[in-house]
């Protein structure tokens, strides 16, 4: 259900982030971290390939949460106060960019009965409004500057550069996929011609765009003062 989804990728995945920061011991041993942080940074390049080859609309939103969680779980192995505070604003950042684009994508799905991109094309020129939302969605989904995603994603880089000058070859590819299949979806289900089957879809309605408003707006306000989250 999408209201599973989103509650999800907004709460229950941002309880397992803050779970890890606790739990996890400030004299954690270097021969741990190493197989861990390798594994967790390998998973975002994997997930993000695994993006760029998704049908599905809401797979693709799911496998982009744990590609994301990837540089989350990296961050805190590290236990710096700049890793942790990264950690903490790219959580909060996706935990809305995640649940603004589980609903775009329900909206869709309840519109078309199908959740393949190739049969979404096209719905700018029947849904020119919420267009806008999904370009706001990707954008942020891809850490456009100067967004909150941006700034937890620097973060959290540069932490691990300063641990590893290695971990740039990883999260700089996987920032890079990310951008890649960001566009790609944003693309694929607005641009082109509409098919047979969505030339009779109806418009955004206003529950539905209040709800759009209520994660966007957020995300504006956090990116104009992110000193908010702490």
């Amino acid at each position: 259900p999408i209201a599973g989804s989103m509650v999800l990728a907004a709460v229950l995945l941002k309880l397992g982030g803050y779970g890890i920061i606790r739990m996890t011991p400030t004299n954690i041993s270097t021969p741990l971290i190493y197989p861990t942080i390798a594994m967790a940074t390998w998973g975002i390049i994997m997930t993000g390939l695994t993006c760029l080859r998704k049908t599905d609309l809401k797979a693709l939103i799911a496998y982009s949460s744990v590609g994301h969680m990837g540089l989350v779980a990296s961050a805190t192995l590290i236990q710096t106060p700049w890793s942790t505070s990264g950690a903490i604003i790219l959580m909060v950042a996706h935990g809305l960019t995640s649940s603004m684009l589980f609903c775009l994508a329900n909206m869709l799905y309840e519109r078309t009965n199908t959740r393949m991109l190739i049969t979404m094309r096209g719905m700018q020129k029947a849904m020119p409004l919420m267009t806008t939302y999904w370009l706001i969605a990707s954008l942020t989904n891809l850490a456009l500057p100067p967004t909150i995603n941006l700034i937890g994603e620097i973060q959290i880089m540069t932490t691990l550069f300063n641990w590893s000058s290695l971990t740039i070859m990883m999260t700089a590819m996987g920032t890079v996929i990310t951008a890649i299949y960001s566009l790609q979806m944003f693309m694929t289900s607005q641009q082109g011609h509409l098919t047979k089957d969505s030339k009779e879809v109806y418009p955004a309605q206003t529950r539905e765009l209040l709800i759009l408003i209520l994660h966007a707006l957020p995300i504006l306000l956090l990116t104009l003062n992110s000193e908010l989250i702490h």
